[in-house]
């Protein structure tokens, strides 16, 4: 994601203004990062950095950019490949299996959901032992979803730009 930004924005840009908003955090290491982003940003205004490095770095960050929509176009592809031979397929199983995996996910996910809110309304003293019982399946629902082929890592709304720009 941060590529697309800069191949869009551009780094100059970028550094000037992230270095001033980590510099008016109330962190060290994040003041730290801002002063430093800002001796970036002073050694661009003085050209210290050239233009032609700046050209060279943007470049490098459009083509990172290039090769990751490549790759997210051949898992989409290969994903919607692999949707449309199921659905095409004559045996019921391999037609069928992914639509009841789904429904057996979202059941027990609203199981797990109706158990943690009955726990924290009745008072039950173990409630913090039980949600953190089930706070330990998170790598379980992301297996459940990552064969439904639903990615858990990106935001929705990285999911939509993502479908915008191309």
């Amino acid at each position: 994601m941060i590529t697309k930004i800069l191949g869009k924005i551009g780094l100059p840009i970028i550094v000037k203004y992230l270095g001033k908003a980590l510099g008016a955090l109330n962190n060290d290491s994040a003041r730290q990062a801002g002063i430093l982003l800002g001796d970036v940003d002073s050694a661009i205004q003085s050209r210290q950095i050239s233009l032609e490095e700046l050209k060279e770095a943007n470049r490098h960050l459009e083509k990172t950019q290039e090769l990751e929509n490549e790759l997210d176009d051949k898992t989409l592809s290969t994903l919607h490949e692999t949707i449309r031979q199921e659905m095409g397929a004559t045996d019921k199983f391999v037609r069928f299996w992914r639509p009841a995996f789904g429904y057996s996910v979202a059941i027990a996910w609203l199981m797990n959901m109706f158990t943690i809110c009955w726990v924290i309304l009745s008072e039950n003293p173990k409630a913090p032992e039980i949600i953190t019982a089930l706070v330990e399946t998170t790598s379980l629902w992301a297996i459940a979803l990552g064969v439904l082929g639903v990615s858990v890592v990106k935001s929705g709304s990285e999911k939509i730009n993502r479908t915008v720009i191309k």
